[in-house]
């Protein structure tokens, strides 16, 4: 059923493939199959930046109807079914929809399964999704840093030395390492996402299975173990690829409240928006300045008879 998703895959693969190789690089070299592995995780990871920014401002607006969100859960602690309708009902008047959180990554698992099954075709030598039989076996003996892009770990040592590999104790190290930055860079870019979420929803009943989640990300490594090394190349780059797109936004976009702090630690910058957003110092009255005195001339009393002589 996802053999078309396969197929645009594997033809993107091979015409990043022949753009390296135009531009010099050998073309059964580890380094032009590697770099095609990357460049393709960066041209998903660019068409997933709109919804990546679509997540954020969801998560914006998820946060300012929270406090609403609180006060249903307090008036219907009792009607879970109410609450739920309630709660969907705000989420719809306020234009936020919770999918929107998961969505990207939703959208990037196919992809890694149809690299997967893409890699695990090559590594059977097979001429499918847009590979001719050359450039399959092209693909399954090129080596990154002794380990072919095609082994797992478990590969055993007579099939890796099929697949080109010179040392297999040095290939399953190689492999072992992958794994390991595999396992690290998920576990920080949960991380990245989980501070930012806990910052948003304090108050969010998720957040412990959440953090559970993210010591628990670690483990992938081990998952790692069952994947060829171009797949952990996939998910690797894309996990860099996270960890910087979240720090950018995440920088461009702050919480309510954060300009004051991060303007009390001292911009070195001094960008317009952090300058704006400074508060300014008290500032000391002037002192009154003197004015001169205007001193009135009383006027000279006349003598009685100079008033009656006028008089008359």
């Amino acid at each position: 059923m996802l053999d078309w998703l396969y197929n645009i895959v594997g033809w993107t693969l091979v015409q990043i493939h022949a753009g390296l190789s135009f531009v010099g690089l050998n073309p059964d070299s580890g380094w032009a199959w590697g770099l095609s592995i990357v460049l393709l995780t960066v041209v998903m990871r660019l068409l997933l930046v709109p919804l990546f920014v679509k997540q954020m401002n969801t998560q914006r607006k998820m946060q300012e109807v929270q406090p609403k969100i609180m006060k249903l859960r307090e008036r219907y602690k009792h009607d879970k079914e109410r609450l739920q309708k309630e709660s969907m009902k705000l989420y719809q008047e306020s234009g936020t929809n919770p999918i929107m959180g998961c969505l990207p990554l939703l959208l990037q698992m196919p992809v890694f399964f149809a690299l997967f099954s893409v890699l695990r075709s090559v590594a059977e030598g097979q001429a499918r999704y847009g590979f001719t039989e050359e450039l399959a076996n092209s693909a399954r003996e090129a080596l990154i840093f002794h380990a072919p892009i095609a082994a797992q770990f478990n590969t055993t040592p007579e099939e890796l030395r099929q697949l080109g590999a010179t040392d297999p104790v040095m290939a399953k190290i190689v492999i072992a390492i992958a794994c390991v930055v595999m396992g690290t860079t998920t576990f920080l870019t949960m991380r990245q996402s989980i501070k930012r979420s806990m910052a948003q929803q304090p108050d969010n009943p998720m957040m412990q299975t959440q953090k559970i989640m993210m010591y628990l990300a670690p483990a992938f490594g081990l998952f790692g173990l069952a994947m060829p090394v171009g797949v952990l190349v996939y998910w690797v780059t894309s996990n860099v690829w996270t960890m910087v797109q979240q720090h950018y936004l995440y920088r461009n976009q702050p919480l309510p409240g954060d300009g004051d702090q991060s303007d009390k630690g001292g911009s070195a910058k001094g960008s317009a928006k952090g300058m704006l957003g400074r508060k300014k110092a008290p500032e000391t009255a002037p002192e009154p300045k003197e004015e001169p005195k205007i001193e009135r001339k009383q006027p000279k009393k006349q003598p009685r008879s100079k008033r009656s002589g006028g008089s008359n």
